[in-house]
C-alpha cells in the first residue's frame, strides 16, 4: 500500500520544507509499527525545487485476521478459515488501513502542528498526491465528485482487470493523482475521511467515537460538500444512528454560522403577516403597528467592538479569527482605521471573505488598507506584531481549553497590541432561548462556554500575566437575572516590556 506527497519549491521556500510539515527528516528513512504491519516513510527525491515523501504500508494479513477475531465488520474473524482472509487486496490497495496509518504516522501534520515553522503549517502548499491503486466503488466519476469540490484537480485512471486480457474490462481500482494548493493538514484530513468512503468499507468495527473523528477531520469542509450524505453513509458503514448523529451536529453548526447570526437571532425574525380575522377591517390604517425587526446580536457585537477600538484610538487593527470578514467589512467603512488585517486558519473562509469584500474590485487606495492572512492563532506569528489593536470576536470558545495558554501567549505575549478586545458567549443567557435544547452549547464547534464569573477570572488572570488592564462590558440587551447574551473584555497594555510576568 503506497502513497506519495510531493511539493515544489519557490525562491523564498525550498521544497524540502515538506520535512518540517511532516515532522520527518528528508535524509532519514523511518519505520513505524502499526496494528496491521509496518509503515515506512522515506523521500525518493529531496531537492530545493521538488521534494517527495512516500508512505509504504506493509500489511501483515495474518496479524490483521488475528486482531479482527471477535469483532464485527470487514476483516473480522470468521467461523471458518476462508482463504480470502489471507489472500486479498489489502496489502496493495489504499483503504481504511492506509487512512489509519496516515493518522498515526503523520499525526502532528494532520493536526496542523509545526512548532519549528508555524507559519508554514498555516499556508496552502502546492501539493501532488499519488496513489497507484485505490478501490473506488463508483468508479473514476465518484472520485472526481468527492475530491474536485475540495479544490483538487483529479486524474483518476481506471485500472484494467488484467492488462493481458483487455477484453475483461476495468477493475474496481483507479490510479489516483490529486493536484492542488491546500494546507497539508487539510489534504491529509480529506484522505483520512475519503479513502474508506471510496472503498465503501472499513477494516474495524465502527463505534460511536467515529462521529467525533469525522467532525474533527471534516469539520472545515464536510458540511458544504455536495456529496455529504454519501460520505457520511459510507464512512459509518451504514450505521444509521451514527450517520444521523453526525448530520444533526453538522446542521447545528451550519445553523449557528448562517449569516454570522447566533441562534437567538434566528428567533428574533419578524413573523409573517397573518390574514385579518373574518369580519375585521383590512384597512392598513386600522391595523396594529408592526414592531420593528430586532437588531441581530452580531450587529450589536460589531458595534460594541468598534466603539472600544475608537475609544482606544486604534488605527491599525487585527481581526484574529476573522471568519468570512463581517467585522473587517465594517471597519473598512470607517477611514479612521488605516490598516485592517483579517487572520483566519480556514482557507475556505478566507476565499469567501475575499469574495464578500470584493478585493479584486477595490480601488488601489482601499485595497491598501486591508489584508487577509492565513494563520493559526495558537502559534506565534511575526506578521502580527506592531499593531494598535487586536480583536478576538467569538474565537476563544472554539479553542480547546488546554490550548488556550498557547493562544494567550501568541496574542498577549508575542504580538502584544496596545488593545485587545475579546467577546465570547455568556452561557448563563442560554436559558432564555427556547430554540436551544437544555445543556447544548450555541455552536457545535464550541469547546466550552463560560459564565460571567469564569470569563472574568480568565480575563483578569491573563491581564495580570501579560501586563494589561482589563474592563468588562455587556453586548446585547442585559437580562437582570442572567446578564447579557455576549460578554466583552477590553484589555489595555500597561506593561511596555516584551516579556510577560512569570515567563
Amino acid at each position: 500500500m503506497f502513497l506519495t506527497i510531493s511539493t515544489i519549491g519557490t525562491d523564498q521556500r525550498p521544497a524540502t520544507d515538506l520535512g518540517f510539515l511532516l515532522h520527518k527528516h528528508p535524509e532519514k528513512a523511518q519505520s513505524f509499527s502499526t496494528a496491521h504491519g509496518l509503515a515506512h516513510v522515506f523521500y525518493p527525491e529531496a531537492g530545493a525545487e521538488r521534494c517527495t515523501a512516500a508512505l509504504l504500508l506493509e500489511v501483515d494479513p495474518i496479524a490483521l485476521v488475528r486482531r479482527g477475531r471477535g469483532t464485527k465488520g470487514r476483516g473480522s474473524g470468521s467461523p471458518d478459515f476462508a482463504l480470502s482472509q489471507y489472500v486479498n487486496d489489502r496489502p496493495y490497495a489504499a483503504s481504511s488501513l492506509l487512512a489509519v496509518a496516515l493518522s498515526a504516522v503523520f499525526k502532528s501534520a494532520m493536526k496542523g502542528d509545526c512548532k519549528a515553522r508555524p507559519e508554514l503549517a498555516a499556508e496552502p502548499q502546492p501539493l501532488t498526491i499519488e496513489l497507484p491503486a485505490v478501490p473506488a466503488k463508483g468508479g473514476a466519476d465518484l472520485v472526481r465528485r468527492l475530491f474536485e469540490p475540495l479544490g483538487w484537480q483529479v486524474d483518476a485512471e481506471p485500472l484494467p482487470l488484467d492488462p493481458t486480457f483487455p477484453e475483461w474490462g476495468d477493475s474496481r481500482y483507479v490510479g489516483l493523482r490529486l493536484t492542488g494548493t491546500l494546507r497539508l493538514a487539510d489534504a491529509l484530513s480529506q484522505l483520512y475521511v475519503l479513502l474508506p468512503v471510496l472503498d465503501d468499507a472499513k477494516h474495524y468495527w465502527v463505534a460511536p467515537d467515529e462521529v467525533d473523528k469525522l467532525l474533527t477531520r471534516g469539520g472545515g469542509w464536510l458540511a458544504a460538500h455536495p456529496e455529504r450524505q454519501l460520505i457520511i453513509r459510507r464512512y459509518f458503514s451504514r450505521r444509521w444512528s451514527l450517520a444521523r448523529a453526525a448530520n444533526e451536529r453538522l446542521e447545528l453548526a451550519r445553523l449557528a454560522e448562517a449569516d454570522d447570526r447566533e441562534p437567538e437571532e434566528l428567533d428574533n425574525a419578524v413573523p409573517e403577516e397573518t390574514a385579518s380575522p373574518e369580519g375585521e377591517s383590512a384597512d392598513p390604517a386600522a391595523a396594529e403597528p408592526v414592531e420593528p425587526k430586532p437588531t441581530p446580536l452580531a450587529v450589536h457585537r460589531r458595534a460594541a467592538i468598534i466603539e472600544r477600538l475608537r475609544a482606544a484610538g486604534a488605527t491599525r487593527v487585527l481581526d484574529l479569527g476573522c471568519g468570512e470578514a463581517a467585522l473587517v467589512a465594517e471597519l473598512l467603512k470607517d477611514r479612521a482605521f488605516t490598516e485592517i488585517v483579517g487572520v483566519e486558519v480556514s482557507a475556505r473562509a478566507l476565499a469567501i471573505a475575499a469574495r464578500r469584500l470584493r478585493l479584486d474590485r477595490m480601488n488601489e487606495r482601499q485595497a491598501a488598507r486591508v489584508k487577509l492572512l492565513q494563520g493559526a492563532l495558537t502559534y506565534t506569528d511575526a506578521r502580527l506584531t506592531g499593531y494598535d489593536a487586536a480583536v478576538l470576536s467569538e474565537v476563544i470558545e472554539h479553542v480547546d481549553e488546554e490550548r488556550l495558554p498557547a493562544l494567550e501567549y501568541a496574542v498577549f505575549g508575542a504580538a502584544r497590541p496596545g488593545t485587545v478586545v475579546v467577546t465570547t458567549p455568556n452561557v448563563e443567557y442560554n436559558v432564555r432561548w427556547e430554540s436551544l435544547p437544555a445543556g447544548h452549547v450555541r455552536h457545535g464547534d464550541h469547546r466550552f462556554e463560560w459564565d460571567r464569573a469564569q470569563f472574568r477570572a480568565w480575563a483578569e488572570q491573563t491581564a495580570e500575566t501579560y501586563g494589561y488592564a482589563v474592563e468588562f462590558g455587556p453586548v446585547g440587551e442585559e437580562d437582570p437575572e442572567v446578564g447579557p447574551p455576549t460578554q466583552l473584555a477590553a484589555f489595555t497594555r500597561t506593561d511596555t516590556t516584551t516579556t510577560p510576568k512569570g515567563a
